[in-house]
């Protein structure tokens, strides 16, 4: 019988084992492997940031859920991946053997490539763990007391755009509720080469739609931009011009920033030939599946995919949830196929959907494959956007706490907009 081994425990690791746990034979054993015994709801950081939701709120024990459903969990976290052994060398010195590892651990956040950035011995926040969120939350405490400039955004390299936009108008939303929005200049920095780029090259209008909303809410940008360096209470900023030649230089004040970073794979995988890309990302075959090492599958933000385009500054390919759910699925039925005998057929299908809050409104968009050209190239706003964020929050939650496999988006949100099902 098989040992199936998945790294992560997120929300690419938490579905995959409950579909997992479904689908294989009789006898089949599966295991997580997580660096916390939590699971959190990541979407929902922008929100904990401002204190709009708690720790508890997104945040619940792994193992009862996984264990109920015969889900073996181990909290460790993995020291080094061993792929020629099939061994998974663990934090604690535990050996672990399987036969068949998906890694779904999510990326390894790259604050130490910019002097200054990030929540660990630098000078600005982040929303990327719940741990950062938290710690961003305490801070926005102290600056709502004495408000001053914040500055916002996605340094280059980074490949995660939507929770920066989300998180500049999330805090635009709470300061205005707060009445001390007029004391607070705000400034987004991307290095998109262009407002609503997000690392997709655009989707339908989203640079339209999304100027009018920083203009509406007067929010300044600078595009094309490189973070330097970082200081307490100011960034230093390069801005480029199409070209990618230097164009300006700015040193912006800040009394509170948040700055999403570049993403890199995790140390267990780091600098494994053939495993893995120069930058520690997994890479994978149309069937999710190493190129070299065949029973080693990938799913999520730590899968290697190429840029959309060349853009003058260095802007990373997104994830989103519809994208990894669909990893997900091929990943499971290539699994047992394999342990039936059969060579994998099944294929992701990388579309991209996303829900981003604004906190009285929101955008999403849809984009049919991911990659252009597409299908299906849609993009919209309104308030039923954030009603629809906290819905989805809600469902996810309770899905991952009962263990059930249905495919959220293809099934409900799609459905819910009422747009066709495509491959």
């Amino acid at each position: 019988m098989a040992h199936i081994v998945i790294m992560g425990a997120g929300i690419g690791g938490m579905p995959l084992a409950y579909e997992m746990r479904e689908k294989i034979r009789g006898g089949d054993k599966v295991t997580v492997i997580s660096e916390s015994e939590n699971f959190h709801f990541m979407p929902s950081n922008p929100w904990v940031g401002v204190k709009w939701r708690s720790r508890e709120d997104i945040e619940f024990p792994a193992r009862p859920y996984l264990e109920r459903k015969d889900i073996g969990f181990i909290s460790t976290g993995v020291k080094r991946v061993h792929p020629e052994q099939n061994r998974l060398e663990l934090n604690d010195g535990q050996q672990v053997d399987y036969d068949f590892l998906v890694i779904a651990t999510g990326p390894k956040l790259a604050f130490d490539e910019i002097e200054g950035l990030g929540p660990h011995g630098g000078y600005t926040h982040s929303v990327c763990h719940v741990d950062h969120a938290m710690k961003s939350q305490e801070e926005w405490e102290h600056f709502v007391g004495n408000p001053g400039p914040i500055v916002v955004g996605a340094v280059q390299g980074a490949s995660c755009f939507g929770p920066a936009y989300e998180y500049a108008f999330v805090m635009e939303t709470d300061l205005r509720r707060r009445k001390i929005r007029d004391r607070v200049p705000m400034t987004f920095v991307t290095s998109e080469p262009y407002i609503g780029h997000l690392g997709l090259g655009g989707v339908g209008d989203s640079k339209g739609m999304l100027e009018s909303a920083m203009r509406e809410r007067h929010i300044k940008w600078i595009c094309n931009a490189k973070v330097t360096k970082v200081e307490a209470g100011k960034m230093f900023v390069t801005e480029h011009d199409d070209a990618g030649k230097e164009k300006m230089t700015h040193e912006l004040p800040f009394a509170y920033s948040m700055m999403l970073p570049a993403f890199k794979g995790v140390d267990a995988v780091f600098g494994i030939e053939g495993l893995t890309n120069p930058r520690g990302f997994i890479l994978i075959d149309e069937y999710q599946r190493n190129p070299k090492y065949k029973n080693i599958y990938s799913v999520g933000v730590c899968v290697a995919i190429p840029p959309v385009e060349k853009t003058p500054v260095p802007v990373g390919t997104p994830k989103t949830g519809f994208m990894i759910e669909s990893m997900v699925s091929a990943t499971v039925h290539n699994i047992c196929a394999e342990l039936n005998g059969n060579p994998p057929s099944s294929k992701a299908t990388w579309n991209a959907f996303c829900l981003a809050d604004f906190g009285d409104s929101g955008i999403a968009f849809v984009a049919m494959p991911q990659i252009p050209p597409r299908n299906v190239n849609w993009f919209s706003e309104g308030k039923w956007v954030h009603l629809a964020k906290v819905a989805f929050e809600k469902y996810f939650i309770r899905k991952m706490k009962k263990g059930t496999t249905e495919p959220v988006f293809e099934k409900v949100v799609l459905k819910a907009l009422g747009i066709a099902k495509l491959k």
